[in-house]
């Protein structure tokens, strides 16, 4: 018989692991290649700073202190109506009442030049208004000094200016006020004076508006309000002429006029 001889030194642990991926390859069928092991190179890559990050909790706070803002205007705002709408239900005010009462003509002069170079208007009217505080409960009304203007209606050609004194109009209290108003134009514009001849011509006389204004303050229960202005526009007055004789005066229609009461709100330089 022949001995057989056994190697005694065991293979590198590398070659049995090469052996062993060939065999697993060769049982799963797959080639391998066998060579050296290769590292791929590093490409260089510059270093580009980063945008800082926004910041969301600043950008959030404001949301937020603008929703609680409008939260609590709104919330102020409501308030205000209920407060009004209690005072409104308790009190029922009204606003002041404004009435004609008469209106006479003592002068309307409008004379012309003989070339029509030049035109003249004079006039003078007696003006009786009536105030009226229709609220039962304690607001009065103290007015300051009024400004009254007469003008042609529709053409608005001023025809008289005056003025009224100041005027406290307690609870149900109805005033008369009086005053006479006049106005003189040495220079007045062709159309003006086409207009007033025209208008004086008709049958039922010329048309005339009424404009009074002034600043009012409220005072209910020992407590004033701030000055508020107001506006008294009269239409409606008919039948204005000039008087036939020199002491004579003419009476207009004032039956069907009507005073409109309007508060004037002033935003900047400009009055609503």
């Amino acid at each position: 018989m022949t001995d057989r001889v056994y190697p005694t030194a065991k293979p590198p642990a590398a070659a049995a692991t090469t052996n062993g991926a060939a065999a697993t390859a060769a049982a799963n069928g797959t080639p391998t290649t066998a060579g050296p092991a290769t590292t791929k190179p590093q490409l260089y890559r510059p270093y580009r700073p980063q945008p800082p990050k926004r910041r969301r909790r600043r950008r959030c706070s404001l949301c937020c202190c603008c929703f609680w803002t409008i939260l609590v205007l709104l919330f102020v705002a409501l308030l205000a109506a209920i407060a009004g709408a209690a005072l409104y239900v308790l009190y029922h005010p009204h606003r002041p009442a404004f009435s004609l009462s008469s209106l006479r003509t003592s002068a309307l002069n409008l004379t012309t030049a003989p070339d029509g170079s030049a035109s003249r208007l004079t006039t003078l009217f007696n003006l009786t208004l009536i105030s009226k505080n229709p609220n039962a409960h304690t607001f009065t009304f103290f007015y300051d000094p009024f400004t009254v203007s007469l003008s042609s209606s529709p053409g608005s050609v001023p025809l008289a200016n005056g003025s009224l004194p100041p005027l406290a109009s307690y609870p149900k209290n109805q005033t008369t006020l009086r005053t006479v108003v006049s106005g003189s134009w040495d220079d007045v514009d062709a159309g003006s004076v086409a207009s007033l001849r025209s208008d004086l011509r008709r049958k039922g006389g010329l048309a005339l508006k009424i404009r009074v204004e002034t600043k009012v303050r409220v005072m209910a229960d020992g407590r004033k309000s701030k000055k508020v202005g107001i506006r008294v526009v009269c239409d409606g007055v008919k039948g204005v002429a000039p008087p036939g004789d020199k002491n004579a005066t003419a009476v207009a229609n004032v039956a069907d006029s009507k005073c409109k009461v309007d508060v004037l709100i002033k935003i900047w330089r400009f009055t609503f």
